[in-house]
């Protein structure tokens, strides 16, 4: 038994914060339907690299999942997604604003048809506001939400995000958006609109940013490795590779100093306290950097681990899904899919303990399964 699997999602989304979001609760055992323009599909079906001529990004995060080929502005097939959602419980979009109104599939319409309905859009901006009607990536999300100006060393310009951070997020403030209004329809029996944002979630990670200006009104310098409330807690070179190490607390300093060999610094003035350090994190770095490069990346961690003190080699990602601990949690499985076969996948990171997610399924071909969930979430017509 898993979690969800008595709901009915359709996944009208493309790219990757609506596909994302639907994962999460396929994971959880909903059965979700991807509803795909019958020209191509989702644009990531089209995101290299390729495996038998089909995209891995768009495999990794489309599994679990059944694809309908529907071409909505075609009155017949439009009809048949309406009938659909009659019957769903959960509907998911990332179109553009005003996109879902001209198809005339907006949440007001959706609602009158199915009034239990939980209808969410995961958009660039939100549904409101002076920049709603805008597109949104997550590259746009990312610096204007302030995440950009923070990201990259102190000198020189504002660096990209390599990891979707506003997609992911945007995908799962979604997902957790979802289910909250499922535990409402639980009581009140009634649906909701869901309206989420990459910008939004760009914004709400901010959250060592915003405790700075709404304390102090001034703009977040960009700090590099460093860190705005801890001292040391960052990336340090080793002999052989790199380390982060999180030994900012009193108790820990005073390890972390013995284990390096730099008693001496426990004496000095500007490093007595969290604060001394942060306030003296440019004088603290370099004091310390000599210390680490004595020591190879395994003998620091090692050390470390033993005191009780946060600390973790800097891994490549070939080197992460190798990891005991990621076997050990079942965050690399296999599943097999119907072009490529047993491929690999990341694993689902939330476990429960009685109904725990799974990946069942590999992601779909383009229109796969669209007889089957037509014969099974329509109604035939009477003659």
């Amino acid at each position: 038994m898993s979690s969800l699997s008595h709901l009915k999602v359709l996944d009208l989304t493309s790219h990757l914060s609506g596909p994302y979001c639907a994962m999460i609760l396929a994971d959880h055992g909903a059965d979700v339907v991807k509803i795909e323009n019958p020209k191509g599909g989702d644009a990531a079906r089209q995101i290299p690299p390729f495996q038998n001529g089909e995209s891995a990004p768009f495999m990794l995060w489309n599994r679990n999942k059944r694809s309908v080929v529907l071409d909505l502005k075609d009155s017949s097939d439009h009809g048949r997604l309406l009938e659909m959602a009659r019957v769903a419980d959960v509907m998911i979009e990332n179109f553009k604003p005003g996109t879902a109104e001209r198809l005339g599939i907006h949440y007001q319409a959706m609602a009158k048809l199915n009034p239990a309905l939980i209808y969410c859009s995961i958009s660039g901006f939100g549904q409101t506001g002076p920049y709603a009607a805008r597109g949104g990536f997550d590259l746009i999300a990312c610096g204007m939400s302030g995440l950009m100006s923070i990201n990259g060393p102190p000198e020189g310009p504002p660096y990209r995000i390599p990891v979707p951070v506003t997609d992911l997020c945007g995908g799962m403030n979604g997902a957790i958006g979802i289910l909250t209004a499922l535990a409402a329809r639980e009581q009140t029996g009634k649906g909701q609109h869901v309206d989420t944002s990459l910008y939004e979630s760009g914004i709400a990670l901010g959250v060592y940013e915003a405790a700075n200006v709404f304390a102090s009104g001034e703009v977040p310098e960009r700090l590099g490795q460093a860190h705005r409330g801890n001292a040391p807690y960052q990336l340090f070179p080793t002999s052989d590779g790199y380390i982060t190490v999180g030994a900012a607390q009193d108790n820990f300093w005073e390890r972390a100093c013995r284990i390096l060999g730099c008693e001496e610094l426990l004496d000095d003035s500007r490093f007595q306290s969290t604060p001394d350090r942060v306030a003296n994190n440019k004088q603290l770095v370099p004091a310390l950097e000599k210390y680490f490069k004595r020591k190879t990346t395994g003998e620091l961690c090692a050390a470390f681990d033993a005191a009780g003190i946060p600390a973790g080699p800097v891994m490549n990602h070939v080197e992460v899904y190798e990891d005991p601990q990621t076997i050990a949690r079942n965050m690399v499985t296999e599943v097999r899919h119907t072009t490529v076969g047993a491929m690999k996948a990341i694993g689902v990171p939330v476990k429960l303990s009685d109904t725990p997610g799974s990946v069942r399924s590999g992601a779909p071909l383009l229109g796969e399964h669209t007889d089957e969930v037509i014969a099974e979430w329509v109604m035939p017509s009477k003659e």
